[in-house]
């Protein structure tokens, strides 16, 4: 059943057959409350590898791993103009680089790319790391704390100011600008919250255009375009915009999912604690947390009229590329449900895209993920979901947690005590 504010159901064109149709809406998957990945896949398994939905403004969905993989890396039959549904007006503002094409899209990239290549990433770590540990000390003397907003959302957008120059204290109203533009359930409501960070970040890009500094952010907002001439003010102001949002939700997701998942498998949590120092080790076990929980369902245009894989496709539809799928799929993973950390390398998945858009913050998303457990792990290697409460998930372009609750034990039974004050107040 839809949300009571859900839009209106579009009417299914005459070229898509019956058999393709299926009620699927990314904002609403059921059963996505308690695992948002077993209900999506649980949907997609009933379902044709490519299906049509007749949900927010009717577009294609690519559920299987093998057709999301081979649209990913098209770009010449699957646009990026558009990465969302319904789609945006053709006169709206593009988010860059990510809703563009080549050449442009190879040129505006660039300097992202070298800001964030392994050995810049590398140079950035003993302030990752130190952020890390500073924000787990706090926490981890109490025994308990709601992991997603007193950690996960804190610790990419503390990154993030850092490597931009701005102010700590704006940590606040950008994670509800960011909850509100990805996840939000109508084009109003992402349109809204779009135009509050625009006249935020205005202000900051174009003193960065002016006076361009050594943060990651000036680079980008002076690009020199294909045609020679500097990125034009309304894009920079876009770029800045994607750049903010892609390193603050979906790393906030995988550091929430990768959580959840050791507090509820005490054995796994045990083998990355024996294996904190084994660097080999540790990026096999990552890539595992990381394929099992995919993050992004993300949106291309059709270019032209065709037909794919047996599908009727017409120009300027959409398709949204369920991308978790890719690593769930048991065609291309086997016993893809399964975290296995023994996995062979020839693990398969799309959580950081692939082609020209795979995501150029994958090093640094990685690395945070690294440090994350190691420091954790050392200070708080025992934990679990809070009795009484049970963690829930949210799905849309980003599919992530929005509560996760967590108990551990501490010195003296600061727990216990805790917990007995508030039942008394109570």
């Amino acid at each position: 059943m839809s949300s009571p504010e859900a839009p209106p159901l579009a009417a299914r064109p005459d070229h898509v057959p019956d058999a393709l149709v299926r009620d699927y809406d990314i904002f609403n998957v059921p059963g996505a409350r308690e695992d948002a990945h077993l209900a999506i896949r649980a949907f997609t398994q009933t379902a044709p590898e490519i299906f049509w939905t007749p949900r927010n403004g009717g577009h294609w969905v690519a559920a299987g791993g093998e057709a999301v993989a081979a649209m990913t890396a098209d770009h010449e039959h699957f646009s990026s103009d558009c990465i969302f549904v319904p789609q945006k007006p053709k006169d709206a503002q593009r988010e860059f680089p990510i809703e563009s094409d080549p050449p442009r899209h190879t040129t505006i990239r660039r300097p992202l790319t070298v800001a964030l290549l392994p050995g810049v990433v590398a140079k950035r770590e003993a302030g990752i790391r130190e952020l890390a540990i500073s924000l787990i000390e706090g926490l981890a003397g109490r025994g308990e704390c709601e992991f997603v907003s007193e950690f996960a959302q804190i610790f990419p957008i503390g990154i993030f100011l850092d490597l931009v120059n701005l102010p700590a204290t704006d940590r606040p109203m950008l994670l509800d600008l960011a909850k509100r533009i990805i996840n939000g359930r109508t084009p109003a409501i992402r349109h809204a919250a779009l135009g509050e960070l625009i006249d935020y970040l205005g202000p900051v890009v174009r003193a960065r255009r002016e006076t361009p500094g050594d943060d990651l952010l000036s680079p980008l907002v002076n690009v020199i375009e294909h045609d020679g001439e500097k990125i034009r003010e309304r894009d920079a102001i876009s770029y800045a915009n994607t750049v903010l949002l892609a390193g603050l939700d979906t790393v906030a997701a995988m550091l929430s999912m990768t959580t959840r998942y050791l507090a509820l498998h005490p054995d796994a949590r045990r083998a990355l604690i024996a294996h904190l120092d084994d660097d080999a080790f540790l990026k096999g076990a990552i890539e595992e947390l990381i394929r099992r929980h995919g993050i992004v369902g993300i949106g291309r245009v059709i270019t032209g009229d065709f037909n794919y894989r047996g599908v009727e496709m017409r120009k300027d539809e959409s398709v949204i590329l369920l991308s978790a799928m890719v690593g769930l799929d048991e065609k291309l993973n086997k016993c893809p449900v399964d975290v296995d950390f023994s996995r062979d390398a020839t693990q398969m998945h799309a959580v950081f895209g692939l082609g020209i858009h795979a995501c150029p913050g994958a090093v640094l998303a990685r690395r945070e993920l690294k440090i994350f457990l190691q420091e954790w792990l050392k200070r708080i290697p025992d934990f679990a979901i809070a009795p009484g409460t049970t963690p829930s998930f949210t799905t849309g372009f980003v599919t992530g947690l929005t509560e996760l609750n967590l108990v551990w034990p501490v010195a003296g039974g600061a727990v216990a005590e805790t917990r007995e004050a508030q039942s008394q107040s109570a």
